[in-house]
């Protein structure tokens, strides 16, 4: 009896070794027309072994790619494509360049921090008017979405003149959206949220239930 382990390794598993020997066997073929026969109809076999390769683009690209490393790059035969080199697939890929930069408040992002840097550029007073209401109404939601919890109208406005190194100012910061409203367009009604004493209380209950079931069940 022959076992996998005394058997050549293969290459492509995924295909199975009657595969693996088909294309050994069309090395073998010294009529180079019958082994480009040989070698197309290995390739619909392969295409039928692995019918969610139809999903990727230019399939038959990939079915001819692996036909060669299967054959360890021996196999001599007429390729519709560009026939592939050892070394083209065992390179590493480039590496990849991570943009570099930092952002001071996460929860706002980084084109958030982007923009109200370069407000410096907006001359007119309308422009940076709306600029600086809008912005700010941005950033408190961005604060309670990323938080859930409720920021004084002063924080935004400091984080504000932060973020624009000084050129967007709010005079009023109580003209900013009102943190309930923001709440609904959440989804979340503002008279529902449990408290964080609240939310101690209902846990210390839940033990103390559970303690006391515990020693019941021990007397019993």
């Amino acid at each position: 009896m022959e076992y996998n382990t005394t058997r050549p390794k293969l290459l492509l598993p995924e295909y199975g070794r009657n595969v693996q020997e088909m294309i050994s066997h069309a090395m073998e073929i010294a009529d180079r027309d019958e082994r480009n026969k040989a070698s197309r109809a290995i390739i619909e076999v392969m295409g039928q072994l692995n019918p969610h390769l139809r999903d990727v683009d230019d399939f038959r690209h990939k079915l001819w790619t692996h036909l060669f490393v299967m054959s360890d790059f021996k196999l001599d035969v007429d390729s519709p494509y560009e026939i592939p080199k050892p070394e083209t697939l065992s390179s590493k890929p480039d590496r990849m360049i991570y943009p570099k930069g930092r952002i001071k408040f996460g929860h706002y992002g980084k084109y958030t921090q982007e923009i109200l840097r370069d407000s410096v550029n907006i001359k007119a007073a309308d422009e940076r008017d709306y600029l600086k209401i809008t912005m700010a109404n941005f950033m408190k939601k961005q604060y309670v979405a990323y938080n859930n919890d409720a920021v004084e109208n002063h924080v935004i406005a400091n984080q504000l003149k932060d973020l624009s190194q000084g050129e967007l100012i709010l005079d009023n910061p109580d003209e900013l959206m009102n943190t309930n409203l923001i709440l609904k367009s959440f989804g979340i009604q503002p008279n529902k949220r449990p408290k964080k004493n609240q939310k101690n209380q209902k846990n210390n209950n839940f033990k103390g239930k559970n303690q006391n079931q515990n020693q019941n069940r021990n007397k019993n």
